[in-house]
C-alpha cells in the first residue's frame, strides 16, 4: 500500500443487470484515488489489462463523476496496443463501484425500505402521495420506502406532459363514469378501475442510481420485479425506455419524477384485468403512438397478468410483497396522518382541480 494513503480500504460494488459483479477496493489521500484494486466474476481480455484499470484510477480525485472515471478508464485502455475486450461488464460498471466505495452511490443493501402495503384510498389520493411522500423522504421524516395502491373508485391518470384532449375521450369517460387525474410524472395514461391493474412506487434516494442512463435506471429499478414475476410464471423483460413486457404482449409501464435535493420517486403500473373496450372508448390512442408497437389495436398491446398467471390479483400483490422483503432490508410502515391530510390539501389545491388536469388541453 502507498504509505501516503489513508489506511482505510473502502469497498464498492456494482452488479450490471444481465452482466457479472464488479468490486473495487480503494484507499484515498488529500483527495485523490491512492491505491485501486478491481475484481469480480467478469471476463477481461488482455488478462494485463486489469492493472490499466486499476492504474487509470490512482491519482483521479475522489469527487470525480461516474463520466470522468469512465473517461479516465476509457483513454487508458484504448492506449494499449491490442484491443481490450470486457465481457459482462463495461468501464462505466467500474466508475459506478468506485463510486460507492467512496459513498458518493448507494446500493440496495445500503438502504432499509419502509413497506406500505395496500391501503383503500381514492386513487387521486395515491397521486398526491407520490408528491408527498419523497418530500417527506428529503425532510427526512421517512426512510426509502415501497408502497401497492389500492383505490375504491375508477380514474384515468394521465402523465404530466399529456394533452389532455388528445389522450381523452370526454364523451367516453363520462359515458362510463371515469375520471381524470393529471400526475407528476412523464409517461403515458394509466387506466384504473377497483382491481384491474397492479401499481406500486418506489421513493429512493438517487444516490442509487448513480452512473446510470435514465434508460438504465428505469430497468434497474424494476429489476426485483422481473423474478417476482417470473416466480409467478410470467417471463417478463424490459422494452426500453420504460414499458415491461412478456413473450404474449405488454404487462406494464413506468414513470420517474427526480426531485431537487437528491430523491427519486419510481412508480410503475402494470395490468391484471382490463377491460379493453372500455378502455378503448375513454382513451385516445393514435396510430402513431402504436406504430412503432408493431401492432394496430390499443387493445392488443394490454395483456393481463390475469390471464397469463390464473392467480387472483391478491396473491400477485403477495407475491410482490414477499419478494421484495426477500430481497432487502425492509420494516413495515403505513401512511401517517399528516400525510393523509397533505394529500388531501393537495388534492384540493392541486390534482383535483381542472386548472391542473388541463394544463395541457
Amino acid at each position: 500500500m502507498d504509505e501516503r494513503s489513508d489506511s482505510t480500504v473502502m469497498h464498492g460494488e456494482y452488479k450490471v443487470r444481465g452482466g457479472k459483479l464488479v468490486a473495487v477496493e480503494l484507499t484515498a489521500w488529500e483527495g485523490r484515488i491512492a491505491t485501486a484494486h478491481v475484481f469480480g466474476d467478469f471476463f477481461l481480455e488482455p488478462d494485463e489489462a486489469l492493472e490499466d484499470l486499476n492504474a487509470a484510477l490512482v491519482g483521479m480525485p475522489t469527487e470525480a463523476s461516474t463520466a470522468e472515471l469512465g473517461a479516465a478508464l476509457t483513454a487508458r485502455l484504448e492506449a494499449r496496443p491490442e484491443p481490450v475486450q470486457m465481457i459482462g461488464f463495461d468501464v462505466e460498471a467500474v466508475a459506478i463501484a468506485v463510486r460507492r466505495a467512496l459513498g458518493h452511490a448507494s446500493s440496495w443493501d445500503d438502504l432499509t425500505f419502509e413497506v406500505i402495503p395496500p391501503v383503500v384510498l381514492p386513487p387521486v389520493m395515491h397521486v398526491a402521495l407520490d408528491e408527498v411522500l419523497p418530500k417527506e423522504v428529503l425532510e427526512g421524516r421517512r426512510g426509502p420506502l415501497f408502497r401497492i395502491w389500492d383505490w375504491d373508485s375508477p380514474l384515468v391518470v394521465i402523465g404530466s406532459y399529456q394533452s389532455l384532449r388528445n389522450e381523452i375521450d370526454a364523451d367516453g369517460a363520462a359515458k362510463h363514469g371515469i375520471g381524470v387525474v393529471r400526475r407528476i410524472t412523464g409517461g403515458g395514461a394509466m387506466f384504473m378501475e377497483q382491481g384491474n391493474c397492479i401499481t406500486y412506487s418506489l421513493v429512493v434516494p438517487t444516490s442509487l442510481v448513480e452512473g446510470l442512463s435514465f434508460e438504465q435506471a428505469y430497468a434497474y429499478l424494476d429489476d426485483w420485479v422481473m423474478g417476482a414475476l417470473a416466480e409467478i410464471g410470467v417471463k417478463a423483460h424490459y422494452v426500453p425506455l420504460n414499458d415491461i413486457a412478456s413473450e404474449q404482449g405488454k404487462i406494464g409501464g413506468a414513470a420517474q419524477r427526480r426531485f431537487a435535493g437528491g430523491v427519486l420517486l419510481h412508480h410503475v403500473t402494470m395490468s391484471y384485468d382490463i377491460d379493453a373496450d372500455k378502455m378503448g372508448e375513454v382513451l385516445r390512442i393514435g396510430r402513431e403512438k402504436l406504430s412503432d408497437k408493431g401492432t394496430r389495436s390499443a387493445n392488443k398491446r394490454v395483456d393481463p397478468m390475469r390471464s397469463q398467471t390464473g392467480l387472483p390479483r391478491e396473491q400477485i400483490i403477495n407475491g410482490f410483497l414477499e419478494c421484495f422483503r426477500s430481497r432487502y432490508d425492509t420494516v413495515e410502515s403505513t401512511y401517517t396522518e399528516a400525510e393523509l391530510a397533505a394529500a388531501r390539501e393537495l388534492v384540493e389545491t392541486k390534482f383535483g382541480t381542472q386548472e391542473w388536469t388541463s394544463r395541457v388541453p
